[in-house]
């Protein structure tokens, strides 16, 4: 394994991420520098037309735009340049770890999810990628099929126990 990168002196933490979960941030990055950019560069030259730029909305507007997109296109590219990618095909076992698809079941409710443990620049709960940064997923690591886990809700805590555990 090679040493970190250095930046002021200072190693940088590798991030785990999943293959998919790099390509769309590479994708949003691209974007923001191949459309965005431009697109507010574009803006802030017709608003600088019209005028006194004291009082012109749409400069002003244009200059955040272009504050928040740079703000972005840095942390996209951090979170790039420090990026492990990890391929969730290539490991096994029926233990909990960063990538596996876990089945659960809320013993509560006996309603069942199905979760992809995923880095916490790629997660999203509405595509069933939980991030492994979680409460769940910190819950579930470690742990095999058939295991019960209990999780820290704001309603009380919450028990699941672990149905299957595959890497796909």
């Amino acid at each position: 394994m090679s040493p970190a990168p250095l930046l002021w002196g200072y190693a940088l933490q590798k991030t785990p991420m999943t293959g998919q979960g790099l390509l769309r941030i590479e994708g949003e990055l691209r974007k923001l520098k191949s459309e965005e950019r431009p697109a507010i560069i574009r803006a802030i030259a017709e608003a600088r037309s019209h005028g006194d730029l004291s009082e012109n909305a749409e400069y002003h507007a244009a200059r955040d735009r272009q504050s928040f997109v740079e703000g972005r296109i840095l942390e996209l590219e951090e979170i790039v340049s420090t990026a492990e990618v990890i391929d969730p095909t290539t490991l096994s076992g029926d233990q909990v770890k960063f990538g596996a698809t876990v089945t659960v079941v809320d013993e509560d409710t006996d309603k069942e999810a199905t979760y992809q443990i995923v880095g916490v620049h790629e997660a999203d709960i509405k595509q069933k990628l939980l991030s492994i940064s979680s409460p769940l997923a910190k819950a579930l690591i470690g742990k095999h099929e058939g295991d019960t886990v209990s999780v820290p809700a704001p309603g009380g805590d919450r028990t699941y126990e672990i149905l299957s555990v595959k890497f796909i």
